[in-house]
Formats: structure tokens, sequence, C-alpha cells
């Protein structure tokens, strides 16, 4: 039996994470940290027997465990990751794994010369429709891909209609807690474009990025991402929408792949159509389901060890995303010139 804990228990914990660790027989849950009382109840209200904690370090000194499940705003992803690593104790993160390059950097030495996991929630590699749509590319029915389109439309952030305290307020709103569009849906659509481009390494950025006069944060953001071969990726986030929508679009040498939602359509370069749709749970903002298939895959992972290829592969595209948000807001305080990604080695 693997022992887990998990730090900051708001609503991703408890309403992703928590159900996809107790779907796995083979984890349990045993400690909770969170510096906020109400949570700290909360989590003992769901999870039996849980310890838990208003000190991480104290958690991490008091119990023996596997891995630590770090769903806390992101300004407290790389110390509570560097905590837990300097403790011996494997880490799950959720995006984006970190700010700065610098704390990528000491995360990677530390979980190298500690041989421990260091693993970033991608959880959209485990939705359905991507799994579809790249079951699709590694089939062939697209050719090469050559360009691609990845929109999320959002009348505001994910907990933005929560009651606001100074407990409350949703990270995603504040710059202190590691706020703003580019860290909450850019990095997923980073990872997605690299994963959906076959892993291949993205050349350059240039972005346009607006500003919600209230907080400051960006809540907007047209960026385009260059490939090797003239192939591009473009992105559009954006907070400001009336209607809430997700779409994709693929396009390669032999097809055409249109998503939107969990509906999915293929024509190919002959004209003919088919309907390759899934069916997906609700669409909100937290994916319970897309979790669960993640936690499975942490659990083989972890047992597998810090070589397991697909570890490597997760470590890739948390650099990857890492360098495009970086250089996506130097781009945009140069007035959306193209900034390489090789200047940020």
């Amino acid at each position: 039996m693997l022992r887990g804990a998990i730090s900051g228990f708001g609503a991703v914990a408890e309403l992703a994470h928590l159900p996809g660790w107790l779907s796995r027989r083979g984890i349990t849950i045993v400690a909770v940290h969170d510096p906020v009382a109400t949570r700290r109840h909360h989590a003992i209200n769901l999870i039996k027997n849980v310890r838990v904690y208003d000190d991480l370090e104290l958690m991490l000194d008091g119990e023996a465990l596997d891995f630590l499940d770090i769903a806390s705003p992101p300004a407290f992803h790389s110390a509570a990751a560097k905590l837990a690593l300097e403790a011996n104790v494997n880490v799950i993160v959720e995006k984006p794994l970190c700010l700065e390059a610098n704390e990528l950097a000491i995360l990677s030495n530390l979980a190298t010369s500690n041989n421990r996991l260091v693993i970033c929630v991608h959880n959209w590699k485990y939705s359905p429709v991507f799994r579809r749509a790249r079951e699709l590319i590694s089939d062939g029915r697209l050719g090469q891909v050559q360009f691609i389109s990845l929109v999320r439309m959002r009348n505001g952030p994910a907990g933005s209609d929560n009651i606001r305290t100074a407990s409350t307020q949703p990270w995603r709103l504040t710059s202190r807690t590691g706020g703003g569009i580019l860290t909450d849906h850019g990095w997923h659509t980073f990872y997605l474009a690299h994963w959906l481009m076959g892993g291949d390494e993205p050349l350059s950025v240039s972005s346009y990025v607006g500003l919600d006069r209230a907080s400051g944060i960006d809540d907007f953001a047209d960026l385009r991402i260059e490939f090797s071969g003239g192939r591009i990726a473009n992105v559009l986030l954006t907070w400001r929408s009336p209607a809430r929508r997700t779409t994709t679009t693929i396009v390669g040498t032999a097809g055409l792949l249109e998503i939107e939602g969990d509906k999915i359509l293929l024509t190919e370069r002959s004209g003919q159509s088919a309907d390759c749709s899934v069916s997906d749970g609700p669409e909100d903002s937290y994916h319970a389901q897309w979790f669960t298939a993640a936690a499975a895959d942490f659990e083989r992972i972890l047992k597998q060890g810090p070589g397991d290829g697909e570890a490597l592969v997760n470590y890739h595209e948390a650099a990857t995303a890492l360098k495009l948000t970086e250089a996506a807001r130097r781009s945009a305080a140069q007035n959306g010139r193209a900034v390489a990604l090789s200047i940020l080695e």
C-alpha cells in the first residue's frame, strides 16, 4: 500500500485529486496539509482516519510517505516540492510544475540525486477527446500535422464565483499566488501542442497578452508557436468570453480534425468525413475522471521508478511548457516580437 499526502486542500484537491486517489486500491491518503483551518476540517470530514497539518515540514517529518500530491496555488509548488524531495518523498504536482527556470533546475537536481520522481499533472492528455486525437495522428489518419489551433474561452477563471475572503480568494486572480491565464490555461495548451506535434521542440513564440484592469493579471492571450518546417500552433485564451467554449483544429497533410467539446469530426483529403466523437464527463474545471486516469499512471510509474520512460516524457513536457510561458511573457513585453526558446537554455 502506497502512502500519500495532499498539500493544499482546495477545490481541485477535493473534486479531482481525492476521487482519483480513492479509486486506487493500492493507495491510501494518510495526511493533508493546508494552512487554512476550514480546509483542514473539511479534509477530516471527507477522508477516513486522515491526519491534518498546518505545517508542511512537520507533516513530512512526522509521516512515512511514499508521495506528496501538491495541489496548492502555483506560487507554492516549487518550495513544497523541494521540501518533499529533500525528505526523500516522491512528488506529483498540479500544473504548473513551477514558475521559474531556476526552480525547475533545483527540483530536477534534487530528484536525480535522491532517486525520486517529480511528475506534473498534465490531465488534458487523459481527456477522451485528446486521447482519440492522438490515436488518429499516430495511426496516420492526418498525415504530418502542420497546424494546430487551441481555443479556450471562459467567462471567468475557475473558482471566480466563490465568496472572496482573505483565505478563499481564487489563486488565479492574484499575481501573489501565481495567477493569470498563461499560468492556468496556457500551461495546458503548451504541453498539448508539444504532444500533438509528436514531441517536436517549439522554436519560438510570439504573443499578445491582455491584463484585467482590476487585478492586473493576464486574462487574455493570443499566441503563435512555431515548430520546425514552418508548422504552427495558434493558441487563444480568454476569461472575457460570454460563453464557455473549448475547440481544437488540427490540420495535417492527409486530413483535418475538428474538435468541440466531446465532438470530433475527421475529414480526409478525399473529402470523406467520419464522426470520431467520444463520451466524456461533465464539462467543468476539475475533470475528476481525467485525474483518475492520471492517478493510475502515477501509481504505475512510481512502482517503475524515476527511470520510467513516461516520467522522462512528462518532465520534458513540463520543461517545454515552462519555457513557452516565459518566452510568451517576454514576447508580450516586446509588442509581440517572436522570442526564440533557445535563448532560455
